[in-house]
């Protein structure tokens, strides 16, 4: 299995020959979308233009795709002033051994049955650019010390490629808020059929640079 990150929020997952693509609305953002007819498309929001895909799904529910378990897990979002607000979508994948959640444009306070949803993870993607457009550094930190993953990656942050709404954080100074050192930085990542995904203990943060 591979993972890459192309900007935003957008991460793309192969398989086996299957693609997830999930948040991709770099096209929205003034980039070119990097999904494909056949490739599944999945959304934390349903306020996206969806590209063409074989596979859309953007809601909460339970999906199977190969041999991929896709959960949505409904969700506050960041904007929303309504503690039961449920305009986001968590995206929970699992592949073999290997559990991975997007959180999207989530709210940091996330509640006890959406933590039971999540379960015990390996790998969470969380923005971190702030502005009050998405989850600020400390909001995404709440956020790691409540899931604990082994690795968290971090995304949606400024990009001279990319027109956001408004300005995101740099990479660097969001991670220097964070107190957190990157383990490692990489283009893509590799994870083994059947692996466990083996770090030192507590939660290890990997730079997905863009792919």
């Amino acid at each position: 299995m591979d993972l890459q990150f192309f900007g935003a929020n957008c991460i793309v997952l192969t398989n086996k020959g299957t693609r997830i693509v999930i948040d991709d609305n770099l096209e929205s953002l003034g980039a070119k979308s990097v999904t494909r007819p056949d490739d599944v498309a999945v959304f934390t929001s349903r306020q996206v233009k969806h590209p063409k895909a074989k596979l859309v799904f953007d809601g909460p529910g339970e999906y199977e795709v190969a041999d991929i378990s896709i959960t949505g897990i409904p969700s506050r979002a960041h904007t929303e002033e309504a503690k039961n607000g449920v305009a986001n979508t968590m995206i929970k994948l699992v592949i073999g051994d290997t559990s991975i959640v997007i959180t999207g444009h989530v709210h940091p306070d996330i509640s006890a049955s959406q933590l039971e949803a999540i379960g015990t993870i390996d790998i969470l993607f969380v923005p971190i650019g702030g502005s009050g457009f998405t989850l600020d550094p400390i909001g995404a930190l709440r956020l790691v010390k409540e899931v604990e993953p082994k690795i968290v990656i971090p995304t949606h942050y400024a990009d001279s490629a990319l027109n956001y709404e408004v300005p995101q954080s740099d990479l660097e100074s969001a991670l220097k808020d964070m107190a957190m050192v990157p383990k490692d930085r990489t283009t893509k990542l590799k994870i083994k059929a059947n692996s466990t995904i083996e770090f030192a203990e507590g939660t290890s943060l990997i730079v997905l640079e863009k792919g």
